[in-house]
């Protein structure tokens, strides 16, 4: 009995530890990146498009989105999608469909955090994209390549 307890637990911690990598391979958190100034409908405004073409779309390079408390978080999410547009200013529409991708974090006391993942489509758009979103860091915040930027009044 001893014996199965003992080997329970260490499945039990195997499991727990291994889950999140001891490297970060985000590449694009930067501390010292400001929040996006917000339009009069609290969306964020936001001036550029990425110039590169994993922006958003690759789990090492997610929209960082780490500006409030985590348990606030999602309003950073309705704020950057507000400020987007498909690529003829076609009306968004986006859900979360997971949380994936653990990695090393000192803003969340458990030391880990997970991407959001979210399918954002637009009419007439065949297949939906897949957006990585960390809650956690922050980063500069622009367009992902193929959307384009919501005209909002400042």
């Amino acid at each position: 009995m001893k014996k199965q307890l003992f080997a329970g637990l260490m499945a039990l911690a195997l499991a727990t530890t291994s889950c999140v990598s001891t490297r970060n391979t985000i590449q694009n958190i930067d501390d010292t990146a400001l929040m996006p100034a917000l339009s009069k409908e609290k969306t964020f405004i936001i001036t550029e498009i990425s110039k590169d073409k994993k922006y958003g779309y690759d789990q090492d390079y997610p929209v960082n989105l780490g500006f409030l408390p985590l348990a606030t978080g999602e309003i950073n999410v309705q704020r950057y999608f507000g400020a987007l547009a498909g690529p003829k200013g076609e009306k968004l529409t986006y859900t979360k469909i997971e949380s994936c991708c653990p990695f090393p974090t000192k803003k969340f006391d458990a030391g880990a955090g997970l991407l959001d993942v979210y399918e954002v489509t637009w009419e007439g758009l065949n297949e939906p994209k897949r957006i990585y979103i960390n809650l956690y860091e922050k980063g500069k915040v622009v367009a992902p390549q193929g959307f384009t930027i919501r005209t909002i009044t400042p």
